[in-house]
């Protein structure tokens, strides 16, 4: 063996460099993932609920006949969930019917509790007819969901419906119940235990979607794949572009098989480099948009806003890709593990796609403020989901995505403008001063 070779194998550095750095990178990525999932429960935090509560109220029959006192029973409910429910796991809002709607077609909201205008009125024809032999529908409280918003985040609205409504309705019962059988002494009847049974639980409890996903939608799971294709398109995509580009130019080496090639380097300035590098990610941006759309049509994916979705896929891969690329110009190749940082290792578990943000630990809440991930899933799930409307996210995706686009412009022409004018070139020595060097005044 050639002794610098046993050298370099026997030199601590070539193994603690490599194993340290995939060591720490995916115990970060094991960190990050699983604990983002592992307990949404235990980490509700002001999970965003809606009550409203359109009961007009009524009165109740007087022992001696005619009408009793005034009585609402659904602000009774209300009262009950707002007392019954962790203040701390949910964000429970009282607002009118208007409201509630509207924030649920912004994907500010995912569920909302709806107590009927006739709630009371039913409620007293309902214990009524423990007496009598009428048949009287049910008093019902309405739960509405908002799948778009993600599937996870339903069940949790589902869960929490069906715990607390499920506490009011024997609550209520008991309280109809003991109404029923002071009424019923007063005017000498019997209730039998049969008809006790039937106000054990006398609300039906209804759960259905505000506004249902199609089926092919994927369940509201589609709009985080969508958004994490684009994401991996601009990071890969620069990572190939990268190689191959530098590899023609000269500043890297080509191998297919056992072929190695490593041409002289050309004429051009690391800007210069650059801009190509921009450009040719802006035209894969324009055709990888568009094989995304054809393959999702091909597969069945709901597209109703396609032209909608092809345009902010183009954005977004063109910003992530522009802004690696530059990251790479500034850091080398330790860039490459920066943007895997940043767009992958702490986007996903940060994005809110498959588990709300309302249910990861808190440092994920921070993170989603400025992580490409998360502007880029709620950009996709307005278009997909809430048809293109820009108070569901889209307005703040675009808004983010453009003020990523033109942080990636700006530190890549200054800093590849920067080691130009310093004369560091890309070969070995490169930071040697150059005063004269063409490289460094070479335009493309």
């Amino acid at each position: 063996m050639d002794p610098d070779v046993a050298r370099k194998i026997r030199s601590p550095w070539l193994w603690l460099v490599p194993v340290g750095a995939v060591v720490v990178l995916m115990s970060l990525l094991a960190a990050t993932y699983v604990g983002s999932v592992a307990d949404p429960q235990k980490h509700l935090e002001k999970f965003p609920v809606l009550l409203v509560n359109e009961d007009e109220g009524g009165r109740l029959p007087a022992p001696g006949g005619g009408e009793g006192p005034e009585q609402n029973f659904g602000a009774q409910i209300v009262s009950g969930l707002e007392k019954g429910s962790d203040t701390q796991k949910f964000d429970l809002e009282v607002v009118d019917s208007d409201t509630a709607f509207r924030r649920l077609d912004n994907a500010e909201a995912y569920g909302a509790i709806v107590i009927p205008r006739n709630f009371t009125s039913t409620s007293i024809e309902f214990a009524g007819s423990a007496v009598g032999f009428t048949q009287v529908d049910r008093p019902v409280i309405q739960v509405w969901t908002n799948p778009g918003a993600g599937a996870l985040a339903s069940s949790i609205v589902t869960a929490y419906a069906d715990t607390a409504l499920t506490e009011a309705n024997t609550t209520f019962g008991k309280q109809l119940a003991a109404g029923v059988i002071d009424q019923a002494k007063q005017a000498g009847l019997t209730v039998t235990g049969a008809s006790l049974l039937g106000l054990a639980a006398p609300i039906d409890i209804r759960i259905d979607p505000a506004d249902p996903l199609p089926g092919n939608a994927g369940n509201g799971l589609t709009a985080f794949y969508f958004a994490l294709l684009l994401v991996l398109a601009g990071f890969t995509g620069s990572v190939i572009v990268q190689t191959l580009v530098d590899g023609m130019l000269g500043f890297g080496p080509m191998e297919v098989g056992p072929l190695y090639r490593l041409m002289a380097p050309l004429k051009i300035s690391r800007w210069g480099t650059l801009v190509i590098k921009w450009w040719i990610m802006f035209v894969i941006a324009l055709v990888l948009a568009s094989v995304y759309l054809l393959v999702c049509r091909v597969v069945g994916m709901d597209l109703s806003n396609a032209f909608a979705l092809w345009m902010f896929g183009v954005l977004v891969i063109t910003a992530v890709g522009v802004t690696c690329m530059s990251v790479a110009a500034a850091l080398g190749s330790f860039g490459l593990l920066v943007n895997m940082v940043v767009f992958v290792v702490l986007g996903l578990p940060s994005s809110g796609g498959t588990v709300p943000l309302e249910a990861t630990p808190s440092v994920f809440h921070w993170l989603a403020w400025f992580e490409p991930m998360h502007q880029v899933y709620l950009g996709t799930r307005a278009i997909l989901y809430f048809d293109v409307n820009f108070s569901a996210g889209l307005g703040r995706a675009l808004v983010m995505t453009g003020v990523g686009l033109v942080i990636g412009l700006v530190l890549g022409a200054v800093v590849t403008q920067l080691y130009d004018r310093k004369g560091w070139l890309r070969a070995p020595g490169g930071l040697a001063p150059r005063h004269l060097a063409e490289s460094s005044k070479s335009a493309i």
